[in-house]
């Protein structure tokens, strides 16, 4: 089953960049060449985004190899396809990875199983945070000066084609 995505990376050192393509590569299995430019929100760090094809998991496979460079802020999505749910990752260094389930237009999903326990688990103000937790918001809060500072920023399309 084949499917796509966009991988953000947010903030990168300039010295991280050339394994950054390296890793992307290795995972999609061919060459990856991104366009960096300037993070204005980090002083010395770069940014890039790119588009990716490839079989359903491949998003986790790209979120986990990111994640062996800890220093990075990245997100990476991947679309839904048949019988198989989308997901989005974020990793911020002090927080380091979040993972959840993505409907069709992008919301996080909650399963019905997971909110049970959290709410019989931690009723009252354990419940928001908890919630908090599952849906990622300290990683958006942290990311979303990020993501504005690439507004404009150029975007490298990547097919990876199996068999």
């Amino acid at each position: 089953m084949s499917t796509r995505g966009v991988v953000f990376v947010h903030s990168s050192p300039t010295a991280v960049c050339p394994h950054v393509e390296w890793t992307l590569s290795g995972v999609l299995g061919t060459r990856v060449s991104l366009e960096w430019s300037a993070q204005p929100v980090a002083s010395g760090q770069m940014r890039a985004e790119c588009t990716w094809s490839g079989p359903a998991g491949s998003g986790g496979a790209l979120a986990g190899a990111l994640r062996a460079w800890s220093m990075l802020r990245f997100e990476v999505t991947e679309e839904p396809s048949p019988g198989v749910d989308g997901e989005r990752f974020m990793h911020v260094p002090g927080l380091g990875m979040w993972h959840g389930r993505t409907s069709a237009n992008g919301d996080v999903v909650l399963p019905e199983d997971q909110l049970r326990t959290v709410m019989a688990e931690h009723g009252g103000a354990g419940l928001s945070r908890r919630l908090d937790q599952l849906l990622g918001t300290a990683w958006d809060d942290e990311l979303e000066s990020f993501r504005f500072a690439g507004d404009g920023a150029a975007v490298t399309l990547l097919t990876h084609r199996v068999g």
